[in-house]
């Protein structure tokens, strides 16, 4: 049979699809609970952000594990199950996390629903891992990238519902819940959510295995050994482990108990001077500002200290993959696919986009909440929560279009007419759901600016990326040095600059690898990682300068992808590849 010949599996896909939406609504919905989880539970902002380390840790240890295990037998494990086999796996996985996930609400340990999490993104990680090359295999190979990027648009769709119904099923229909209110909230309907989750987990893993149409996806080949590479990658994640011991420790230290003490006395002190009218309100108030100052006091040493153990686990990642190149241009055996500049510099780019891209959304509930942005509470930022998720979807569907070889005018229709209808399904779905939309009306504005960077990107990934990273620097920018909607509204623009960076930095980082490709993206998949500590890390910022300065991580970040996009165009012309004829391809 001809290439040419090769119908696409519909029903298969279809069924495919199913797992694309639930990483999507996951991860988004993660933004809402973490707000949820700071006010519930009395956390600061780093132990809030726990969430995202949890959920984006596991997606690179399991694909580290399925790395060594491949590695060590020679042979691409997913491959040898096949690819059915090992989404039915993964989502039986996810299912057992919502369990776990169920069971610690039920006990209302935050610890045991980030254990839940650890295990649910376990599931997505062998899922994602399957997912991707099951879509290219499941029709002509040509159309392979429109298959992914139909995972794409179904996986953006996930995200942008994802938050309002977790939302819904934390504060139900409520207006306004104060986030006093939060604490006396009882988590019946989170059970009932993750109970629906885990069900529908595995009914998906029944109608993948019971499906006839459904194939195998089995593919044995050999898989490019690279010792070194895992030995380094085990080595960092043991590092990776010492940085964050002393943090989590450090909650439990002697000077955190005397804080978390004195804090007590203070807020009931505050308690009863707004309670009672008879008593001396000098005294009270010199009382509680003697709290405070000795809070203080205890407290600036103490963030500083997990500061440098956090800024350590950013170090041990970069000097990590930069340790791997540099060792790997002396002596390339063993390294594997680390031996190309463009995967390394690619790795460290698949892991400050995540990062960036999951920090902007994480740390906007407890933006919001400040007065210059609104003093909105944690049951009102769904709506914004939803419209930055909802950004990439955006993005992603005007990046769908040069898949359907438009050319002309319908090309320059199409460019003009997806985002915006995008942007009014967002609108509509939250609009049916009872959130008041008007502040976020405007935001078409931002719509407008990213279909005009569409226009000057002419579908070359390394301009795209280059276009997109100054987009994202001077959005984040506008947002620091800015307050309000304007601000509001360039932070949430960070989703729109981050929409088309995965499929963009993915093909310029594995082009020109050869045998080593498929080793290569289970590099980058492992790179997830940066979504699980450059959150936590703004979150630490946040507790020592605020909120609102802590979007200088988001700064840095979009820099670096800008200069990724420079730098790699320059390798790759010196290895006479041509930058311009690279096809976007992969999802996120």
């Amino acid at each position: 049979m001809s290439t040419n010949q090769i119908k696409t599996n519909y029903p298969a896909l279809y069924t495919l699809i199913t797992v694309f939406f639930f990483w999507g609504f996951i991860a988004a919905g993660n933004s809402i609970f973490i707000p949820f989880c700071k006010s519930y539970f009395s956390l600061d902002q780093f132990q809030s952000q726990l969430v995202d380390f949890a959920f984006y840790t596991a997606y690179y240890i399991g694909a580290l594990l399925l790395f060594a295990l491949g590695d060590l037998s020679g042979k691409d494990i997913v491959g040898k199950w096949g690819y059915k086999k090992s989404i039915v796996y993964g989502l039986l996985f996810s299912a057992l996390g919502a369990g776990a996930m169920i069971v610690a609400v039920e006990a209302s340990v935050y610890a045991g629903m980030l254990v839940g999490l650890f295990i649910v993104a376990l599931g997505f990680s062998l899922q994602q891992t399957a997912a991707n090359p099951f879509a290219i295999l499941l029709g002509d190979p040509k159309t392979g990238a429109s298959r992914v990027n139909l995972g794409g648009g179904i996986n953006s769709f996930g995200t942008t519902i994802g938050p309002i119904v977790v939302a819904l099923a934390l504060f139900g229909t409520a207006a306004s819940v104060s986030d006093e209110q939060i604490k006396a909230l009882e988590l019946n309907k989170v059970v009932l959510l993750y109970v629906g989750v885990g069900l529908l987990f595995v009914a998906a893993a029944a109608l993948f295995w019971l499906s006839k149409k459904v194939p195998s996806g089995i593919a044995n080949e050999p898989m490019e050994k690279a010792n070194k590479a895992l030995r380094t990658l085990v080595v960092m994640t043991v590092l990776l482990a010492i940085m964050f011991t002393p943090v989590f420790l450090s909650y439990k230290s002697e000077e955190a108990l005397k804080i978390e003490s004195l804090t007590k006395e203070k807020d009931n002190l505050i308690n009863v001077e707004l309670k009672e009218s008879n008593i001396d309100k000098d005294i009270i108030y010199h009382e509680i500002a003697s709290k405070q100052s000795e809070i203080k006091s205890l407290q600036e040493p103490l963030e500083k200290y997990r500061m440098y153990w956090l800024s350590g686990a950013l170090f041990v990642v970069v000097g990590g993959i930069l340790f791997s190149y540099t060792s790997s241009k002396k002596k390339s055996e063993g390294w594997g696919a680390m031996q190309y500049p463009q995967l390394v510099l690619g790795m460290l780019a698949i892991f400050t986009y995540v990062g960036v891209e999951v920090a902007i959304g994480s740390n906007l509930g407890e933006l919001l909440k400040l007065k210059e942005f609104g003093s909105l509470q944690s049951s009102e930022i769904a709506p914004y929560i939803s419209m930055y998720w909802g950004s990439l979807m955006i993005g992603r569907w005007a990046g769908a279009i040069s898949v359907f070889n438009l050319q002309g005018i319908k090309k320059t229709l199409a460019l003009i007419i997806v985002p915006l209808i995008a942007f009014g399904i967002i609108l509509s779905v939250n609009i049916l759901s009872g959130k008041d939309m008007k502040p976020l009306y405007y935001y078409v504005i931002c719509v407008i600016v990213q279909i005009v960077a569409f226009f000057l990107s002419k579908d070359k990934p390394a301009r795209t990326l280059t276009i997109f990273g100054m987009f994202g620097v001077i959005a984040m920018l506008i947002g620091l040095f800015s307050t309000g909607t304007v601000a509001i509204y360039a932070f949430l623009a960070g989703g729109l600059a981050c929409s088309i960076m995965w499929p963009s930095i993915f093909s310029l980082s594995i082009i020109g690898l050869g045998k080593y490709t498929s080793q290569g993206s289970a590099f980058l998949v492992m790179m997830i990682l940066g979504g699980g500590i450059i959150p936590p890390i703004q979150g630490k910022l946040s507790d020592i300068i605020g909120i609102h300065q802590s979007y200088i991580v988001a700064v840095v970040c979009f820099a670096y992808l800008t200069l990724f996009a420079i730098l790699v165009k320059g390798l790759l012309k010196k290895q006479n590849i041509d930058v311009d004829a690279i096809e976007v391809e992969g999802s996120h």
